[in-house]
This record gives C-alpha cells, sequence and structure tokens, in this order.
C-alpha cells in the first residue's frame, strides 16, 4: 500500500511536470517599428521569463520610423542590394536580418504622428505584409497599434497627413488611429495587438487616468519641482537640468512600457499576465496590480 501511495505521487508529480512544460511556450517575434515598439517591449522579456517562456526578440526599429519610410528601404534594397539606402539597419537590409532565422510573429506599426490617418497606411502595411511572407512564409504578421498622446499635449496626431490638420484631442487620437488600425487589419488580413486600446481605457478611468496638475505652475517651474504626474502612461515632464523643463507627452514612461509589455505578454502567450509578480521599480505596485487587473479583465472584449 505505500508504495501504491509512492507512485501515485510520483505520477502526478510527472504529470504535473509534463502540464507546467506543456503551457510553457517558444516565441520568435521579429519587430519592425521605432521607439514606440521600444518602450512596448521594454519589460517584455522580464514577463516572458516570469511566465516560463522563452522569447526571441529581432528588431528593425529607427527612431520616428513610419511604414512609408520602412517600405522604402525595402524598395531601395531589392532593386540594388549594394544601395547604401537599403541598409538602414545597422548597415543591413530587412530581408539579410530576416536571413538570420525564423520568426514566429513579425510586427508592424504606424508612426504615432500618422496614426489616426488611415490613408498613409496605404498602401505600405500591404507591401510589407506580402514581403515579409514572400521571406518568412510561417510567421504570423500582426499589427502593433500604438497609442494615442497624454492628454495635456500641446498637439496631437494628424487628422490629414496631407493638409497637416490634426486630431483636436487625446480621445480624438485615439478614436482615429482605433479605427485605423483595425480598418487596415481588415484589409490585409491580420491581428491587432490592442496597446492603444488599452492605453486609452486606463486614460479615460474616472480613478486610474492621468490629470494635470492644478496647483504646478507650468509657466515659471522652479527646479527640482515637478508636476504631481501620479498614474500618468507617458513620459511627461522632467528636468534636464536646472534650465531645461523638458515635456514628453507622446512616449511611454515606465509604467506605459509595463502596460504595453502586459498586452504583448497576453497577445504572444495567450494566457493572463495576472499570476504576474514583475513590477519596474519606479512603477507605484498598486497601479500596476491595477494595470495588471484591467488587462486581463477586459482584453476579450476589446
Amino acid at each position: 500500500m505505500k508504495k501504491t501511495f509512492h507512485f501515485f505521487l510520483l505520477l502526478v508529480c510527472v504529470l504535473l511536470g509534463h502540464i507546467t512544460s506543456a503551457q510553457a511556450r517558444t516565441v520568435r517575434v521579429f519587430v519592425i517599428g521605432n521607439s514606440f515598439s521600444q518602450n512596448a517591449t521594454r519589460y517584455l522579456p522580464e514577463l516572458a521569463k516570469e511566465g516560463g517562456h522563452e522569447l526571441v526578440i529581432g528588431r528593425a526599429e529607427l527612431g520616428g520610423h513610419s511604414l512609408k519610410q520602412h517600405w522604402s528601404y525595402v524598395e531601395a534594397a531589392e532593386a540594388n542590394p549594394a544601395d547604401p539606402k537599403g541598409k538602414a539597419y545597422g548597415a543591413k537590409t530587412l530581408r539579410e536580418l530576416f536571413s538570420a532565422g525564423t520568426w514566429d510573429i513579425v510586427t508592424i506599426q504606424q508612426a504615432s504622428i500618422f496614426s489616426s490617418d488611415v490613408e498613409t497606411y496605404r498602401p505600405y502595411a500591404q507591401k510589407l505584409r506580402d514581403y515579409i511572407k514572400s521571406l518568412q512564409p510561417w510567421a504570423e504578421v500582426v499589427l502593433h497599434q500604438t497609442w494615442a498622446y497624454r492628454s495635456d499635449a500641446k498637439s496631437f496626431g494628424f487628422l490629414n497627413e496631407k493638409t497637416k490638420e490634426r486630431t483636436q484631442d487625446q480621445r480624438e487620437m485615439w478614436a482615429k488611429l482605433h479605427g485605423a488600425y483595425y480598418t487596415i487589419a481588415r484589409e490585409i488580413g491580420v491581428r491587432v495587438i490592442p496597446v492603444g486600446d488599452v492605453f486609452w481605457r486606463v486614460s479615460s478611468d474616472p480613478k486610474w487616468g492621468y490629470q494635470k496638475d492644478p496647483n504646478f505652475n507650468f509657466e515659471k517651474p522652479v527646479h527640482p519641482a515637478l508636476p504631481d504626474q501620479s498614474y500618468s502612461l507617458h513620459a511627461g515632464y522632467r528636468w534636464g537640468n536646472p534650465t531645461n523643463f523638458a515635456f514628453d507627452a507622446n512616449h511611454a514612461n515606465s509604467a506605459g512600457c509595463y502596460l504595453a509589455g502586459l498586452v504583448w505578454y497576453r497577445f504572444l502567450f495567450d494566457e493572463s499576465p495576472a499570476k504576474l509578480t514583475f513590477v519596474p521599480k519606479d512603477v507605484n505596485p498598486d497601479f500596476a496590480a491595477y494595470l495588471r487587473g484591467i488587462r486581463t479583465a477586459k482584453l476579450r472584449t476589446l
């Protein structure tokens, strides 16, 4: 009886180990983007590691770059492989970067300033998608949805790039980029990593959304004082030096990078990140817990 019980325990342990290993995944993702994709994947390795997954990331990222610019490098390289214009990625072409291995997922995205104008995606998203599939036919191409600028931004993304008309506020920028990303996704037959949608859910939350500090003197700031930027997902205000009161309403701060990483984690590994405990050191633990909760509770409704 004792031997039978020990055997049973051993069998249970083996089965549990098998289940755990079966759930673990290895994902190879290649990112074509800019600083926003760098923001979104900043903490993804830590999240994947804690979740028991192996993550391999390849990158073709250039600051501020749009779909049109990335495609222009492909055109130059395919027309003449020796043309330096096509070797934009560390003196390599996109074809050369892809030749280093096989990828499960390849992401593309629009530059944030153009993200609200659907016409700026055409025909470049389709061309990039087709080119990627020609080189990596087994890879899934997906759109990484970027986010709207913070509510106190000095200006927002283009509503019409040709006329230079801009969206008027954070809500309009999000609504237009939401429509643009999903329109293009339907046109080219890909899925979307909905980072921008989740950013908006947090930003528009009555309790957790960022609110501009009404008590700070923005016209005459005094070093080293900073406004209250609790619950901001964007970089916001900082002092570069005693005379440089800098402002970045576009890029993600640590909390924003964390939230984007949670969205990517759910998308890549098809599991909730709610069980994870990793939190960047400069993100409020209560805010981090909220971000994990809104991510898992509402992603399926997007």
